[in-house]
């Protein structure tokens, strides 16, 4: 199961995505969000799906690896379904004793099950699409405007970066330390939710040395090499935007107007 995580992995093919300006991607992710949250029509929802597998087809990356993102929030998405579905007022279509299902309260569910597999599959596009050093090129840039006004557009950015990059590292490291325990005779599998939850404890006092020791490790590096923050810093490669980024911006402030067209029209 840790091992499914998929955010802040990079997944390196030669696409038109991977190609693209990471303000684009940001910029697209943003819109992404947004317009996902504001769909409400169950064909809204179909049409962002199609997007979604047209996406992923043009980065290159296996559609089984972008399933795999998914089933660590399994129970998230169940919980969320059943929450929708059992306490949703409306027209019943299903009761049993005190236990009643509303028409309403299915279709919230389903579209909120839907929201959140496409939430979690399209922001993972971001990340497993763009290199750390980019996405923090990406993210400095994006907030330089920002910058005449004392804002730490490059240090933020930096955090930022470290601690996308960082959890492909730390999700590694605890499943060494649950496989380290396991052989010493830890069980995590068995037992209600609660005793599962409580026999997670003793990871946490040599995951946090060991993330406190990564990020020693880390600082000394840094500061071997000379990093002083952003201050007089210069790029090998600067960003500079090109003629598929002007398109891709263009395709991605059309696409919430689509969907916005589908849930008027239809």
């Amino acid at each position: 199961m840790i091992r499914d995580i998929t955010i802040g992995q990079y997944y390196p093919a030669d696409s038109i995505l991977h190609k693209l300006d990471p303000r684009v991607k940001l910029f697209a992710t943003l819109v992404y969000i947004i317009t996902i949250f504001v769909a409400k029509t169950a064909l809204q929802y179909a049409v962002i799906t199609l997007f979604v597998f047209l996406v992923i087809r043009l980065s290159k990356i296996p559609f089984r690896f972008m399933i795999k993102g998914i089933k660590p929030i399994m129970f998230v998405i169940i919980f969320a379904f059943l929450m929708n579905v059992f306490f949703t007022r409306g027209t019943p279509i299903f009761s049993v004793w005190r236990i009643s299902i509303a028409r309403e309260g299915l279709q919230m569910a389903l579209l909120m099950a839907a929201r959140l597999i496409l939430l979690i599959i399209g922001t993972s596009l971001l990340t497993l699409t763009s290199s750390p050093i980019r996405l923090t090129d990406g993210l400095e840039t994006s907030f330089g405007p920002l910058k005449k006004i004392g804002f730490p557009a490059h240090e933020l950015a930096m955090m930022m970066t470290i601690a996308l990059r960082f959890i492909p590292t730390l999700l590694e490291e605890t499943d060494k330390i649950m496989k380290a325990q396991q052989a010493r005779g830890a069980d995590f599998e068995s037992g209600n939710i609660f005793r599962r939850a409580k026999s997670l404890i003793p990871l946490l006092v040599p995951l946090f040395i060991a993330a406190f020791k990564r990020a020693d490790e880390l600082a000394n590096a840094m500061e071997a090499r000379g990093y002083r923050g952003g201050e007089g810093r210069t790029k090998l490669n600067p960003l500079i935007y090109r003629r598929r980024d002007y398109i891709a911006y263009g395709l991605v402030l059309l696409f919430p107007v689509l969907i916005y067209a589908v849930g008027r029209v239809f």
